[in-house]
């Protein structure tokens, strides 16, 4: 009976030792020489694939590259509703699980700031404003942030959740009013050969 426990224990034991193993301190107490990038070195783009939640059509495809400190976003996505805006933000979690999008939380917001839209200073980091479709439903997002990184320990957005939102973000509190989820993709690390 304690033989399936003692692996799972053995298996668990041994992930967070390789975790854990990229903040090992090179030296003393120094924080400051620690690898906080968990083994995410050499990464140049990180990617989310939308899928409509419920029965939406909302999909695509959001593609996020750091240079120099920016991190630049870059999206296609369809299935929107023709010339209207819809609100993207990066949300906590890129947990999936749940039809409506739920799962993935609320707003990825680890300086506890209020709402607010690109090119405001008090936001939160995954604000990232408004998808503008076209008469077809597609719309073309191009960003760039400096609040965020990829996989560093700036506001680090590698495994969160993109969401795509039925309505636009006005700005408002707390959240933009920007109504249900439509769409939701998990940040992940992009193939560097495709």
């Amino acid at each position: 009976m304690n033989k399936p426990l003692s692996l799972a224990t053995g298996v668990l034991a041994a992930a967070c030792a390789v975790f854990t193993s990229g903040c090992a301190s090179t030296g003393g107490d120094d924080h400051s020489k620690h690898n906080h990038n968990h083994g995410y070195d050499g990464i140049k783009q990180l990617v989310a694939v939308v899928q409509p939640t419920g029965t939406n059509k909302c999909a695509g495809v959001v593609r996020f590259t750091e240079v120099d400190g920016i991190v630049y976003v870059y999206a296609e996505i369809s299935g929107l509703t023709p010339n209207q805006k819809h609100a993207m933000h990066v949300h906590e979690f890129g947990d999936g699980t749940s039809a409506d999008g739920t799962k993935a939380g609320g707003h990825y917001n680890p300086g506890q700031k209020p709402h607010g839209l690109p090119g405001t200073d008090e936001r939160h980091a995954g604000d990232l404003g408004n998808l503008q479709a076209d008469a077809e439903g597609k719309a073309v997002y191009r960003g760039e942030f400096k609040d965020i990184s990829m996989t560093g320990v700036k506001s680090p957005i590698v495994g969160r959740g993109v969401i795509v939102h039925a309505k636009p973000d006005d700005g408002g509190q707390p959240v933009g009013n920007a109504g249900p989820r439509i769409g939701f993709g998990t940040i992940g690390v992009a193939n560097p050969k495709q």
